[in-house]
């Protein structure tokens, strides 16, 4: 085997190894998004997700990150009440740089297929296309303006 190949295949079983559910996934896009504390975390689930996480999965998950060097922890308390907040180590920045360009390829081929492209501009459109019958063929726009340019142009 490559050394390239060697370290793709070390990068594809650590990223299996670290994350084994969406729940997961999830944390690291929080930490990604800034600094948090672990009731930060658990509250911006549930307000964005819908669902509730526990504890006893992010806190153990936490444990792991930091013990691989992609997490680290600060303590921020104030008076009496403990504030331990979590950030990505530029280790844990190229960690989640590489995930999100494997999830990115993952829902690129997913979504593909769903996809039209506009006639005009070439924009993907996933939802709410445009159409418009142009010299007897129904054509796809990203939107009304781009239906209105492409008529114009011909």
């Amino acid at each position: 085997m490559s050394k390239s190949a060697d370290t793709q295949s070390k990068q594809a079983s650590e990223l299996q190894d670290i994350l084994s559910d969406f729940s997961q996934f999830y944390i690291v896009i929080l930490l990604n998004e800034s600094p948090n504390h672990g009731y930060g975390m658990i509250r911006a689930f549930k307000q964005r997700t819908g669902k509730t996480l526990s504890a006893g999965t992010l806190y153990p998950f936490l444990q792991t990150l930091e013990s691989k060097g992609f997490v680290e922890k600060k303590d921020e308390s104030t008076g009496k009440r403990p504030k331990i907040v979590y950030s990505l180590t530029r280790k844990g920045k190229r960690f989640c740089s590489r995930l999100f360009k494997r999830f990115a390829a993952i829902t690129v081929s997913a979504l593909e297929p769903s996809l039209e492209t506009c006639a005009s501009c070439g924009a993907k459109v996933y939802e709410g296309a445009h159409h418009e019958m142009v010299d007897d063929e129904k054509l796809t726009f990203c939107c009304v303006h781009c239906a209105r340019a492409f008529k114009n142009s011909l």
